[in-house]
């Protein structure tokens, strides 16, 4: 199967949760959306995103809606596209620069979900613990590295379990 861009993977994520038609998932992905503010897609890109996963067969219509225009097609996930999704959610980003945009997507797909999101930073700590312990042993030799290092840590404190405070619960 060919590797799926981000936008399909936000939009398969989207579907798992309800059957949806296109537009309802422009306005999600759009900037001001409640999805948007991680990862935002034009209209063209979201029905770009439908018409491959489902030419993918990962999705699926279930049924049309009458619109203020055309009719709306809903599309829902296939159980082949369920278990993708499900496989990608679980699987940590390779580098520090996916932390930005994929690992937040996913945190926020599976927060949405009302599952946790515990397994998934553990994997993606024990993923970034050897790319970590690099840039910290690499020196500082220029704005690039500074830069690097900067990152990585600002990653690494992300990825830390929350600290509890002392007192009464």
């Amino acid at each position: 199967m060919r590797e799926r861009t981000l936008t399909e993977w936000v939009v398969l994520g989207l579907l798992a949760e309800a059957p949806a038609h296109g537009f309802a998932l422009a306005r999600l992905l759009d900037r001001g959306g409640e999805v948007g503010r991680v990862w935002s897609a034009s209209r063209p890109l979201t029905y770009r995103a439908i018409e491959q996963l489902e030419a993918d067969g990962l999705v699926a219509p279930v049924r049309t809606e009458p619109g203020a225009g055309p009719r709306r097609t809903v599309h829902r996930p296939t159980p082949l596209g369920r278990r993708a999704l499900q496989r990608w959610l679980a699987a940590p980003v390779p580098r520090f620069r996916d932390v930005r945009a994929e690992l937040l997507v996913k945190l926020l797909l599976l927060e949405r979900r009302g599952q946790g999101t515990e397994a998934l930073l553990a994997a993606q700590r024990q993923a970034f613990a050897p790319l970590l312990a690099a840039v910290r042993a690499a020196p500082v030799v220029d704005s690039v590295t500074r830069w690097r290092r900067a990152q990585a840590e600002a990653v690494a404190s992300f990825l830390s379990p929350p600290h509890r405070s002392g007192g009464a619960a």
